[in-house]
């Protein structure tokens, strides 16, 4: 048996606090043994309605994340996770994520993100559906944060805490993805002007038009569309590097070794 209407409430209030605290609660499923994704996918909706209700936050896009082996290793958790995104989760690019008082243990993925020119909604939406549906890709730094006590989480927390998501930076570059070989797109992460990771487009399921095929079909599950103009975040292709104030990290993503793109974020 799954929660019930109340417990989903009261959970999503307990995110959303410890969102607004900066200060991380034990894991969910701890406490609820039987809560499942549909639990964790309305509890991650009634934090983003007291975002949306308290501080007037509005949805700008989705994301997808635990896409790659890498960090389905790190985290111990062997499913995509997905949530949404508003607008006080954007930054500029070269912008500056504050770590003290807004963001708890925040880890730096880097992914291809997907600007919609068209709306999607699922089930049955494919990888050409995807494609020509998205205006341009653009390199992205997503901000992975967990409201979850060192991050001890399982899929159903994650999901609960909008996919561990904190804050996101583009790049300036709006690239056509009808001119690359979005699997063999690479991508080179740098951290305090150090290279420390790389990866490839190929690293998120394959494919990353088949990641976002996938969120949007599993949001249309949920009555949950894509909407024109907004981003979609496909999942990172590297490891996640842990960051503290003082870090700076930047991404280069390339074509047959051309850079096509850069992406960078500050912390303080």
């Amino acid at each position: 048996m799954s929660l019930s209407d109340q417990q989903r409430q009261t959970l999503g209030k307990k995110l959303y606090q410890a969102l607004r605290s900066s200060q991380s609660i034990p894991p969910l499923t701890d406490r609820f043994e039987n809560i499942d994704i549909e639990d964790a996918y309305r509890i991650s909706e009634q934090m983003l309605k007291l975002r949306q209700e308290n501080d007037g936050e509005r949805v700008v896009g989705k994301k997808i994340g635990v896409t790659s082996a890498a960090v389905q290793e790190m985290l111990g958790v062997f499913q995509p996770d997905f949530g949404f995104l508003t607008d006080a989760m954007t930054l500029k690019n070269g912008g500056q994520a504050k770590i003290d008082g807004q963001l708890i243990a925040p880890k730096a993925e880097a992914e291809i993100a997907f600007l919609l020119s068209s709306d999607l909604q699922g089930p049955g939406v494919t990888e050409a559906d995807v494609l020509a549906a998205t205006d341009c890709i653009m390199p992205c730094f997503e901000i992975v944060d967990s409201r979850i006590d060192d991050w001890k989480i399982k899929i159903q927390d994650t999901v609960a805490d909008n996919a561990s998501c904190g804050v996101y930076v583009c790049g300036e570059e709006k690239i056509d993805p009808n001119s690359v070989d979005l699997p063999e797109l690479a991508v080179k992460v740098y951290k305090n002007s150090e290279l420390i990771s790389s990866g490839k487009g190929s690293a998120v399921q394959g494919n990353p038009l088949t990641a976002v095929a996938w969120l949007a079909n599993t949001l249309g599950e949920f009555g949950i569309p894509f909407r024109a103009g907004e981003v979609i975040l496909s999942g990172s292709l590297v490891p996640l590097e842990a960051v503290i104030a003082g870090d700076k990290m930047h991404m280069e993503l390339e074509d047959q070794g051309r850079i096509i793109g850069t992406a960078t974020i500050q912390f303080t």
